[in-house]
């Protein structure tokens, strides 16, 4: 994934001029997207995200703010831990600080992090298009959605089949229970009907 390390490095490098640590950053986001149980929550979906961003950048007022957010959203991430998107949102305030970027890039990194947890409507634009970047799949043909599904099951094979799909069957009814999916109309117009559809379908398989 040399496109994502270029990209990490030529923002770091702007705020600062130490290599090495530019280069320990992006080891440690290289190491933990790279995981062996990360089947979805991978390099892969980073690069999906900064592809959807780079589709609607016209659009986004600070991108990099929203490029900080994207590597480091799911820096944490353990299937058994509730906490994952505030203890992100904490690497990425650490990391951000040693790169003197400024306090209020800073902020609102964490801000979008843990905004990716609950996927409610926010008062900020470039946080509704983070959160619909991270939602797109469901959205996506019923064939990439089912290769999705089929990636969070092997992230969560720790747990027998009755525990998963009941675990699943709330995270599916807590998306088709919202108003909007998805916070954008940009994305409304383009995901929201398929990701319902893809939705219902998965929900009578559990």
């Amino acid at each position: 994934m040399e496109i994502l390390k270029a990209l990490f490095t030529k923002l770091a490098s702007k705020y600062t001029e130490d290599l090495r640590l530019i280069n320990q950053f992006w080891e440690e986001i290289e190491v933990g997207y790279s995981s062996p149980f990360r089947h979805y929550h991978n390099l892969n979906h980073l690069k999906y995200m900064l592809d959807k961003m780079n589709e609607h950048r016209g659009l986004l007022n600070d991108t990099d703010t929203i490029i900080f957010s994207i590597f480091y959203h799911d820096i944490v991430y353990d299937v058994k831990n509730s906490y994952n998107e505030e203890e992100s949102a904490s690497f990425a305030k650490e990391r951000l600080k040693k790169m003197k970027v400024s306090e209020s890039i800073t902020k609102k990194c964490e801000h979008q992090i843990i905004s990716t947890k609950k996927h409610q409507l926010d008062d900020d634009s470039d946080t509704n298009f983070l959160i619909d970047f991270d939602l797109a799949i469901l959205g996506e043909t019923p064939h990439k959605y089912k290769a999705y599904t089929q990636q969070i099951r092997k992230e969560y094979e720790i747990y027998p089949d009755e525990v998963y799909n009941s675990g699943r069957k709330k995270v599916v009814e807590h998306f088709l229970d919202m108003e909007n999916i998805f916070k954008t109309s940009e994305f409304q117009l383009t995901f929201e009907k398929q990701a319902k559809e893809n939705l219902k379908a998965e929900w009578l398989t559990l």
